[in-house]
């Protein structure tokens, strides 16, 4: 790694850096998340694939460029566990997604991430204008808070159920089944 803080470019250019984020330019590495949390991703991903409009796709575990810092400057890129965006941002051929792109993103809560999602995530996420962001915690309830900008609903658990960004129904306990 460089010995100074990275910009988005910098970021971007290193490649497959594998379970890495960028918080002010400096490389974060993710340690594995287990395979409980895995499979809540996957079964996620399944629930929604089924109830996502045209036009909206959805993509697990890519980087993507919160656009909070100025040109050249230290940047921050995440790699949320599941993201919903505008299916043309898959053709734009950039290594890194975009945050104008994202109608939602979903992190499941692991070993070790939950102020990190609960907070720090939810503040960057808000700031960088996605709409909607879900943390799903699938320690005992399972539940769901669905975040809009800095505001936060109530914890759902059994069925999660709602309008925005689109239409869709999550059991929620079958996530750790």
């Amino acid at each position: 790694m460089p010995g100074h803080l990275l910009t988005i470019e910098e970021y971007a250019a290193l490649g497959g850096t594998g379970f890495t984020e960028l918080v002010e330019g400096r490389v974060v590495t993710s340690p594995s998340s287990g395979r409980r949390h895995d499979l809540a991703v996957c079964l996620l991903a399944a629930a929604l694939e089924r109830q996502l409009p045209p036009g909206l796709a959805f993509v697990v575990a890519n980087d993507l460029d919160l656009g909070l810092a100025p040109d050249g400057g230290p940047g921050f890129a995440r790699r949320p566990d599941l993201l919903v965006l505008d299916r043309t941002a898959l053709d734009h051929g950039d290594r890194l997604l975009h945050a104008k792109d994202v109608v939602l993103v979903a992190e499941v809560v692991a070993p070790g991430s939950k102020r990190t999602d609960y907070q720090v995530k939810h503040d960057e996420y808000a700031d960088a204008g996605i709409p909607h962001y879900w943390i799903v915690d699938i320690t005992g309830p399972v539940s769901l808070v669905a975040c809009a900008g800095h505001r936060d609903a109530p914890a759902v658990t059994g069925t999660f159920t709602t309008d925005v960004p689109f239409p869709v129904r999550i059991d929620l306990d079958a996530l750790v089944s």
